[in-house]
């Protein structure tokens, strides 16, 4: 075996063991064991560096998906997120990212010196993640096909995406020296700066005792979570119709509902943040009894119940408690993977507990409790949390252990710059810019030229737009992997 040791930016360099040095040192395969074998994998050490380069493939694999939901979803509506219950690809983009910015405080963070001061950097960067939520998310861009822009303060939007995460996970820089790779990483929790234990991981006992409080703070969550949604009263309200004056009452009177109109996480969101503050166009405003062309946006049935207009927010308050648990997950992976010896028996941990958590979705599902996005369930929690352990178990089967990366290079290159990839493609920032240059009238864009010419040069709008979502695919992973050649981390 080879000895090197891996610097806390990530640089390979040949050292001695030294205690004061901030590397550390480790063994990593021969030539002769790179190519082992499937049977032969259980005996193949971990490299425990900083950065697998499979968590950055996942992230750059979950960027895709959201920009194929965010600019294909129109033309292809089964894989937008669902209306209300179900589970759709695009569900799935939410608890992709969570599940990454988990694992990725794993490695980032396995001791904290100074935890004060890591608290106050982390309170910096979330105060700094919700102003940029603010910004692009509370309705200041209006959106492709509207070139106009500006937000009514009195009826900002509080919690969108990011606004949503700065809450729930926090990235603190421990030194000067970690940056470049926090900067890689856009969101992730504080909690393991304060909820970890010192100590030696050399057995499942020593690992349970090391971060039990972790998964004591979990569950706390999903108790205080189930206890609103299903004991919290909700009364009769009364919502202003968008642009209207009109003002319509919705009738509930109930606890423990789970229909659009009359959920614990609707009433706590406008107490605490105000009807006027929430998601004015939520996505049940696609169901069947809203929307004519449901599962697509669509003018209202001439029988739609009056909550069809309602506001809601599916990135509220109460809906937190248990997205925040999908971290927590995704940082228990990443603990599996900094405290392991051997890629066998990082994989099959991984399987197992991925195939746990989905068996027990599935179970709940069964019993009554839906997958629902939009408030985020228990079973939607457990069978999301199942499905991206899976998704890494596998990159990391072929990125990692077999070492196979030409396939997923592009994905490589958007996960090292996920942050300015959502913000410019995803939140469509770009689009918006680039719709504002045009010849003579403003359809006349190059974004629109581009899309339409697509359409027409395939017979079809939905598979024209496809090809345009996948050229700008293709345009933003080679725009980052420019970036990354640069060392160009935002």
């Amino acid at each position: 075996m080879a000895s090197v040791a891996i610097d806390v930016a990530g640089e390979q360099t040949a050292t001695q063991n030294c205690p004061s040095s901030p590397s550390v040192s480790v063994e990593i395969p021969t030539e002769e064991t790179k190519n082992l074998p499937l049977e032969d994998v259980s005996n193949t050490p971990v490299l425990p560096s900083q950065q697998i380069v499979s968590i950055d493939v996942f992230r750059g694999f979950a960027t895709v998906i959201l920009i194929l939901v965010v600019d294909a979803g129109g033309a292809f509506p089964s894989i937008s997120a669902s209306p209300w219950t179900g589970l759709t690809l695009g569900d799935l983009v939410l608890p992709f990212f969570l599940f990454a910015c988990g694992f990725s405080v794993a490695l980032l963070f396995k001791k904290v010196p100074d935890r004060k001061a890591a608290t106050i950097k982390a309170v910096k960067r979330a105060i700094l993640l919700f102003v940029l939520g603010l910004f692009f998310q509370g309705g200041y861009f209006h959106g492709r096909g509207d070139d106009t822009y500006g937000v009514d303060l009195d009826r900002i939007r509080l919690f969108g995406i990011l606004q949503g995460f700065s809450a729930r996970f926090i990235t603190p820089a421990k030194d000067s020296r970690r940056r470049a790779n926090i900067n890689r990483i856009f969101l992730s929790g504080m909690t393991v700066v304060w909820l970890d234990n010192d100590g030696i991981v050399d057995s499942p006992s020593s690992f349970a005792r090391r971060y039990y409080p972790e998964w004591v703070v979990a569950l706390a969550l999903c108790s205080i979570y189930m206890g609103f949604s299903n004991n919290l009263y909700v009364p009769d309200w009364e919502f202003h119709v968008l642009k209207s004056e009109a003002v319509n009452r919705v009738s509930c009177g109930v606890r423990g509902s789970l229909s659009p109109s009359c959920t614990a996480a609707g009433l706590i969101d406008r107490f605490f943040l105000g009807e006027k503050h929430l998601n004015q166009r939520p996505s049940y405003a696609r169901m069947k009894e809203c929307s004519i062309r449901s599962p697509a946006s669509g003018p209202l049935p001439s029988d739609a119940p009056v909550w069809c207009q309602a506001p809601f927010d599916p990135e509220g308050l109460l809906s937190s408690f248990t997205a925040v648990v999908t971290c927590f997950i995704g940082l228990n992976f990443g603990h599996v993977y900094t405290n392991s010896r051997a890629h066998g028996k990082t994989l099959i941990t991984w399987l197992n507990t991925s195939l746990v958590l989905v068996i027990v979705g599935l179970v709940m599902k069964t019993l009554g409790l839906p997958f629902n996005r939009s408030l985020y369930t228990v079973s939607f929690l457990c069978v999301s949390s199942g499905i991206c352990g899976i998704v890494l178990t596998a990159l990391y089967y072929i990125v990692d252990v077999k070492e196979i990366m030409k396939p997923v290079l592009l994905l490589k290159w958007i996960g090292k710059n996920v942050l300015i990839v959502y913000a410019l493609s995803a939140l469509q920032v770009c689009s918006i810019v680039l719709q504002g240059f045009y010849w003579r009238s403003p359809e006349n864009n190059p974004v629109d030229r581009l899309e339409s010419g697509l359409q027409a040069l395939f017979h079809s709008t939905q598979w024209g737009t496809f090809v345009f979502v996948l050229v700008e695919i293709i345009f933003w992973g080679l725009f980052s992997g420019f970036l990354h050649r640069k060392r160009i981390y935002l």
